[in-house]
This record gives C-alpha cells, sequence and structure tokens, in this order.
C-alpha cells in the first residue's frame, strides 16, 4: 500500500491521463479521488460516471450535454459530465462498457 501511495502521489503532479485497471470493487474510485485531492486539480471538481449504468442511447448526452431542443424531450440545456468536469477530473467507471463508438469520440 505505501508504493501504491508513493505512484499516486508522483503521478499526482503530472499533467497526465491516468488508466486505473482492476477487477469491480477492489478500489479504483478511491485511488482516483486520491490522485485529484492530490493533484493541482483538486481546486476543480471530481466527476465519476458509471459507464456500466448509462444506456447506450444515452450515452452521448450524458457525456457532451445538449442543447434545447436537440432531440424530441430536451427541453433544457443540459450539461454534459466531460464539460462539468473542466478544471478537475473525470472518472470514467467501467469504461469497458461504454460502446467502442463513444470510446472514439472521447480521444
Amino acid at each position: 500500500m505505501r508504493k501504491l501511495d508513493r505512484v499516486v502521489r508522483l503521478v499526482a503532479n503530472k499533467d497526465v491521463v491516468v488508466s486505473l485497471v482492476g477487477e469491480s470493487g477492489t478500489g479504483k474510485e478511491v485511488i482516483a479521488r486520491r490522485l485529484h485531492d492530490l493533484s493541482p486539480r483538486r481546486r476543480g471538481p471530481f466527476v465519476a460516471i458509471n459507464c456500466a449504468a448509462i444506456p447506450e442511447a444515452l450515452f452521448e448526452s450524458e457525456l457532451f450535454g445538449h442543447e434545447k431542443g436537440a432531440f424530441t424531450g430536451a427541453t433544457a440545456r443540459a450539461l454534459g459530465k466531460v464539460e462539468a468536469s473542466d478544471g478537475g477530473t473525470l472518472f470514467l467507471d467501467e469504461i469497458g462498457e461504454m460502446p467502442v463508438a463513444m470510446q472514439a469520440k472521447l480521444l
């Protein structure tokens, strides 16, 4: 655990994308929050999204938001998670469950 904490502290000071890999329930979000709390981004929001819990049809709107009237039922502008996490950290839990086309849009 000490070795992991040293790595977290080292990485937290870098402006890099971090990929945390592990089985469900192994503490990836805990580590992501620790990275956020130790980084210069700590003043910004920490936004977590469980990709496995979002229906495929809603992914784009959930991640990128939408404008009022963009589609049937869009009665107001909605801020997406990507924009909501600006200046902070976006944690994508269960990203392997995200449709491949949506993964490409994130790149």
